[in-house]
């Protein structure tokens, strides 16, 4: 665990009133990634169920999902220059870009969720922030169920220009905090008919692992290890307990994102898998995009 800065003490009575917006019943798809993934093939399975979804093809969908080799996702417009790529290398990590935007994460020990709709379905209505509230809610109701203090930021929150390489440095608007701490960052995409959104929920170990990866000067990296570690947290940190401990497990993580999601949403899930199409789109988007160079290093 990071010893920057003290764990949150887990609280009683710390459920916080959601904004209520009443929708039908409807049924989505779950899937529960049991092994992992590259980071490209991850990026491309979530562009892949988003095409379906928008086509008709698929049921809008819920996605839980951990990353093997541990992978630095960019921000689709994030310089790649500010990634040390000969640091990432020697650690074992992948480089992916995103689709979405935000800034640099470090996919390791991680709940990592995606959330793929046509923009069309009246649970992702409006623009970019009414879609973010909503899951947020959802999120926010998970881990509340499993103990945690957890809020939102407000809406009113806006990261500058300013901002370090590092995504966790300080929330945006709705991303999800423990106390004064960052807990989960995302990102969301609307295009093409559909809307993509995917976030990473650090559950164990040293926060400030992104450092060591950061194209950054000596004194720059020390200063940003201290923020990242005093602004930022672990699932465990936030609810004050070992690494080890049944309640940060991906399982454990998954049934409570699952039951947010349901109660926030008024969803039905269907647990299914990928569909035959979904897979052979993956692949191309694999080949042609995310593990295509031209792609990764495109700033």
């Amino acid at each position: 665990m990071n010893d920057t800065a003290p764990p949150i003490a887990p609280q009683t009575d710390i459920f916080v009133a959601v904004e209520e917006e009443t929708y039908p019943a409807t049924t989505w798809r779950l899937i529960v990634d049991d092994a992992p993934r590259s980071g490209a093939a991850n990026m491309a399975v979530d562009q892949a169920i988003a095409e379906a979804c928008t086509a008709g093809e698929s049921l809008p969908t819920v996605r839980f999902y951990r990353w093997a080799p541990p992978a630095v996702s960019l921000g689709r417009h994030q310089p790649l220059a500010e990634i040390d790529a000969d640091a990432v290398a020697a650690r074992g990590y992948e480089i992916v870009r995103r689709p979405t935007g935000g800034r640099a994460i470090l996919h390791i020990d991680e709940f990592t969720y995606a959330v793929a709709a046509p923009d069309s379905d009246p649970r992702m209505a409006g623009g970019v922030m009414d879609a973010y509230l909503r899951i947020s809610n959802a999120l926010m109701l998970g881990l509340q169920a499993l103990g945690v203090a957890a809020d939102k930021a407000p809406g009113s929150v806006r990261v500058g220009k300013d901002v370090s390489a590092a995504c966790f440095e300080v929330p945006s608007a709705y991303e999800i905090t423990a106390g004064p701490r960052k807990l989960m960052g995302s990102a969301q995409s609307r295009r093409a008919g559909y809307v993509l959104q995917h976030g990473s929920l650090p559950l164990v170990g040293d926060i400030t692992r992104l450092i060591d990866v950061l194209n950054l000067d000596v004194d720059s990296a020390a200063a940003l290890r201290r923020d990242l570690g005093e602004r930022a947290c672990t699932l465990a940190q936030a609810l004050g307990v070992a690494d080890d401990d049944p309640l940060v497990a991906f399982a454990q993580v998954s049934a409570v994102m699952r039951q947010g999601f349901e109660q926030s949403l008024n969803l039905q899930f269907k647990v299914s898998q990928l569909t035959s199409a979904e897979l052979r789109r993956t692949a191309v988007l694999i080949r042609e995009q995310f593990a295509n160079p031209a792609w990764t290093g495109n700033k």
